[in-house]
């Protein structure tokens, strides 16, 4: 007979085993996220080691079992033999490469891109406070592209209207370029952990790499 408390600790199991793991190649590089499922399968294969996400340390399959059993969380699934705490992060072992994935033109990711900023004068405010401004107006033969469109205030957008710019003595903060691929544009923000924002915040992404 299966019990209320059998049917309510394997909801829970699944629960946790469908929680979202991020993935980071062996460079520490933000490369998407999986199922927590997954995740652990990757480990355990030695593909994949964990992340401590208040230490940073690297764990395989054995030292983070160990750690789980001698410091159980709520986030630990339990089997007979193993206790193991559900990974938050993990970094693939030989996998160097970067997704390839077009960032999709949307009023989301035009928002991320220009950081909810007005292009033209600078104000940060929210998505619902924001206008998108086609650079050269429709009216004009301008179209809606990366390259053709920013976000604006109202004000800024009311103040440009149907024209160019510089016809009306504005100059954008910055020339408008389609986003390389990051993690701000792969992962979803209901899905996010805060153990995740060194990862994928715009101040990680926009370092300037050495030569």
């Amino acid at each position: 007979m299966i019990t209320d408390t059998a049917v309510t600790a394997s909801i829970r199991m699944e629960a946790l085993l469908s929680a979202h793991t991020l993935v980071l190649n062996r460079h520490w590089m933000a490369v998407g996220f999986t199922q927590a499922r997954r995740a652990i399968s990757l480990v355990y294969e030695d593909v994949a080691k964990v992340i401590a996400p208040d230490t940073f340390a690297l764990y395989d399959f054995a030292t983070w079992a160990d750690l789980s059993r001698h410091a159980p969380t709520q986030d630990c699934i339990r089997s007979v033999r193993v206790v193991f705490r559900i990974p938050e992060i993990i970094i693939l072992t030989t996998y160097s490469g970067m997704p390839r994935a077009n960032v999709a033109f949307s009023r989301r990711n035009l928002c991320i891109r220009d950081r909810y900023t007005c292009q033209f004068c600078g104000e940060k405010l929210s998505s619902e406070n924001l206008t998108i401004d086609h650079i050269l107006p429709r009216s004009r033969g301008g179209h809606a592209t990366w390259e053709n469109c920013v976000l604006a205030c109202v004000r800024c957008n009311e103040r440009k209207g149907d024209r160019k710019p510089e016809e009306v003595g504005m100059r954008l903060l910055k020339q408008p370029r389609r986003p390389r691929w990051a993690p701000s544009f792969g992962i979803p923000l209901r899905h996010r952990k805060e153990s995740w924002e060194k990862f994928i915040s715009d101040v990680y992404w926009d370092i300037e790499l050495e030569s």
